[in-house]
């Protein structure tokens, strides 16, 4: 099997589960006991905390584990505008090509708890304006959340700049930082975020961890409550082979995370020139430089996504589309529909995302395949 669905997940990388085996094992104790066992399990949790810290520039007090970056969005989102609502301000600032997790919870804030919300439109390349991002800003504004890279078309926003916009009016700001975090830099200070999420199954760590750096003095109320777990931020006894692995898989990513943009970069041009040159009717989706550099998606036009990807799977290849089926009946993208594609465009999305395991010799299958298979898809 080729596999081109890295933005979806990641195989865990073996020295990542090598880090993680012994607190399953020989060192499971509950990192809150008093005695020898937790204490090394307390040990071992506050060692990945500072490992993180150091990766991210940030302090290890302002490092916040969770299961996934779902929850470390609702955490940053929730526990934030919360907070703002006691002292008056119900007003949140978002774009409507986020993911779930942060357009979910903004909608149930408005829906549940009387918030009001601006969504930023974005360009027919899914990038946001930060001049409309600070044109937005009103005096009751709790937060403002844009994502760092978009996983359907690749996009990569200029977090910099609206972090600096957020601070200069004293607005906190969060990044759903999930897709970027195996290829982009994470240094919070450059970024200018107060909030930044992460999920480890998306740079070779395991599914069901994720974490969230909160800026010192950013008022944030729990949403999980039970145990004063996290400094109080999040209840519930840590799952520590899990951190370790996030940790580690951070660790490793990013170390490499220099050498493997500038190949993944290579296979990226190389696959998209392949497939504009050999099959017509496709249209690159997303930003054309600024993106992820193993992202590429495209509308196929004349096919319809489902069928093109049951085809791919036939042959060997794992992708993805922008599209979710639901009850049998496809769903064109939100993202693609919020930039300005129609419809039934947005149904034939074709996304194709490369990562460690990929190949020259990978690319060139896919080049040798999916011609023919679109083809086949259309004529059917």
């Amino acid at each position: 099997m080729i596999y081109l669905d890295h933005s979806a997940t990641t195989p865990v990388d073996p020295r990542v589960v090598d880090a993680m085996t012994p607190y399953w094992t020989e060192m499971y104790g509950n990192p809150s006991s008093v005695y020898g066992l937790g204490r090394r399990s307390a040990a071992a949790l506050e060692d990945a905390r500072r490992t993180v810290a150091r990766i991210l520039n940030a302090q290890p007090t302002e490092i916040v584990f969770t299961s996934c970056g779902t929850e470390s969005d609702n955490l940053a989102i929730r526990g934030t505008a919360l907070a703002a609502a006691a002292k008056g301000r119900r007003h949140l600032i978002t774009t409507p090509i986020e993911h779930h997790a942060v357009l979910h919870t903004v909608a149930d804030l408005v829906e549940r708890f009387d918030f009001e919300v601006t969504h930023i439109p974005v360009d027919r390349s899914g990038l946001v304006d930060p001049a409309l991002v600070q044109a937005a800003i009103r005096p009751d504004t709790a937060l403002i959340s844009v994502m760092m890279a978009n996983n359907e078309v690749g996009t990569i926003e200029p977090v910099a700049e609206i972090g600096a916009i957020a601070r200069q009016f004293g607005v906190p700001f969060h990044t759903d930082a999930v897709q970027a975090a195996a290829s982009m830099s994470l240094d919070v200070e450059a970024l200018q975020v107060d909030l930044l999420a992460l999920s480890a199954h998306k740079f070779h760590g395991p599914k069901g961890v994720g974490l969230l750096y909160v800026r010192k003095g950013t008022r944030l109320g729990p949403v999980q409550t039970g145990g004063s777990q996290e400094r109080g931020r999040r209840a519930g006894t840590e799952n520590v082979p899990y951190i370790v692995g996030v940790a580690r898989a951070l660790e490793l990513s990013q170390a490499d995370r220099q050498a493997e943009h500038a190949r993944l970069l290579a296979l990226r041009e190389r696959l998209l020139a392949g497939i504009l040159e050999r099959i017509p009717g496709v249209e690159l989706t997303g930003h054309r430089e600024r993106r992820l550099p193993g992202h590429l998606s495209f509308i196929v036009r004349g096919v319809e996504a489902q069928s093109l990807l049951i085809a791919l799977d036939l042959a060997g290849i794992a992708a993805s589309s922008g599209s979710a089926c639901a009850s049998g009946a496809p769903t064109p993208s939100g993202v693609l529909r919020a930039m300005g594609y129609t419809p039934d465009e947005a149904l034939g999305a074709l996304r194709l995302t490369l990562g460690r395991s990929n190949s020259e010799a990978d690319v060139d299958t896919v080049l040798e395949q999916l011609p023919e298979i679109v083809k086949r898809v259309r004529g059917a």
